[in-house]
């Protein structure tokens, strides 16, 4: 039984050097970004919206793209921006697919339906520049923002929605209800009925939707139960449900297989 929710949703305390991975991951998303692979490009700060944060970057491979790729970030719905993940499109973009790397509105500035909305816009914005399959991946409060994008009604184009083939939610937040028990709330001012209404365990999945869990066999319980909670409510509603656990990896290193163009997490984002 949980009884200090603050506790049970913290990662950074609970991984050796936790407090020295963001400034890791900005260094290495930039050293991305400056030494593209050959023949790549990148087009940075593409307007999908009016705010000042509905920007995103793409990344191009050097042959006709195989598809889209899409990667929402996380960081609890209230920090970080699209430029410290750049890195991770690296895996996708060898395997020859084209990479969008959405930004989007943080709280307590927007509610997190409000984000919801934002990354709808930047999928279909996205999809406009690449023809093919699409696949959706987010980490932690981006596997929620991926997630809700095949829940029922969704908020993306049914065009686009079509197009679709597969989403991984990577450590994702997927009930949105405890987090109303922790000092973020502060911040995320999250109301029971939007903490309803924003969680994809609580809705149903789109007919046909193949969603894959994702999480590090290392991280916190709570994380654990969350991503096993969409793999399990999920099965039997029409949707394709899988789950793994990444054995050895924790909460901030279950992302760093998709800079590798051979990884099982890679294969399945850009097959």
């Amino acid at each position: 039984m949980i009884t200090d929710f603050d506790d049970a949703y913290t990662n950074g305390a609970y991984i050796e050097g936790g407090s020295e991975y963001p400034a890791h991951w900005a260094a290495q998303a930039e050293r991305f970004r400056e030494h593209l692979l050959p023949g790549c490009r990148k087009e940075l700060d593409l307007a999908y919206g009016a705010g000042t944060r509905h920007t995103l970057d793409m990344f191009w491979p050097a042959a006709t793209p195989k598809g889209l790729c899409v990667f929402v970030h996380g960081g609890y719905w209230m920090k970080f921006g699209k430029a410290d993940w750049s890195h991770l499109a690296a895996g996708a973009l060898d395997r020859g697919w084209a990479v969008a790397m959405p930004g989007y509105s943080l709280t307590p500035d927007v509610t997190v339906g409000g984000i919801t909305s934002e990354i709808a816009k930047a999928i279909t914005f996205a999809a406009a520049q690449v023809e093919g399959p699409i696949h959706l991946a987010g980490h932690s409060a981006g596997g929620h923002l991926v997630s809700r994008m095949v829940c029922e009604p969704s908020q993306v184009p049914l065009p686009v929605l079509e197009r679709v083939e597969q989403v991984i939610s990577i450590s994702g937040v997927h009930d949105l209800r405890p987090l109303m028990q922790t000092k973020m709330n502060e911040t995320l001012k999250l109301t029971e009925l939007e903490a309803r209404n924003e969680s994809p365990a609580l809705r149903r999945p789109r007919a046909g939707a193949r969603v894959m869990c994702w999480v590090g066999s290392d991280e916190r319980p709570e994380f654990i139960r969350q991503t096993d909670l969409l793999a399990n409510i999920w099965h039997g509603l029409g949707a394709a449900m899988a789950c793994h656990h990444a054995e050895g990896r924790h909460h901030f290193n279950v992302i760093d297989d998709l800079m590798e163009t051979e990884s099982a997490l890679t294969g399945l984002f850009a097959p």
